[in-house]
């Protein structure tokens, strides 16, 4: 009976070798390779590689799963990354490979990274508010409007008396 098992073992086609515990993620804005445990979502590993990243290189939209001869496969934020296998490579997707350019870039603005007080961990950096000229041209006229808007109610309110005997006087 033992002899039946060991020959089964021995006859048996080799089993596939079991998937990497991670998932390798090519960065090119980086040059690097960024790993990850299997099951990390997608929209995760693009704000760690994101946080990697240098002042001025463009911002990770997504990743994608790429083979020569084969259409990419895009992973939405939600996604669970995964290896396609033999020939499947994981690389991040930016804005520059659109070929919208360096012009279309430029709107998205890094913070330098900078250190906690004890030096332990990043500090947490807030994106710049975008508070601009016309931002408050906007605001300023928006309480023009409401100032307009107020002041013709009131008047029309003051005036509606008169209005109701004008019109009773007609009747």
């Amino acid at each position: 009976m033992a002899e039946q098992e060991e020959d089964s073992k021995v006859n048996s086609p080799p089993s596939p070798p079991p998937p990497p515990p991670f998932l390798e993620v090519i960065c090119k804005s980086l040059g690097k390779t960024s790993r990850f445990a299997a099951g990390t979502k997608a929209g995760f590993a693009v704000s760690l590689i994101n946080r990697k990243l240098d002042v001025g290189a463009p911002f990770v939209l997504h990743i994608e799963a790429v083979k020569d001869g084969e259409e990419p496969i895009s992973f939405g934020p939600d996604a669970v990354l995964v290896d396609y296998g033999n020939g499947w490579k994981l690389q991040t997707f930016s804005v520059l490979d659109y070929g919208a350019g360096v012009r279309q870039a430029e709107h998205f603005q890094r913070i330098p990274k900078q250190q906690s007080s004890d030096g332990s961990r990043p500090a947490t950096t807030a994106t710049n508010p975008g508070i601009s000229f016309l931002y408050m041209a906007k605001i300023l006229v928006a309480f023009v409007l409401l100032f307009v808007l107020g002041a013709s109610f009131t008047l029309a309110l003051e005036n509606l008396p008169r209005l109701i005997l004008f019109i009773n006087s007609f009747m």
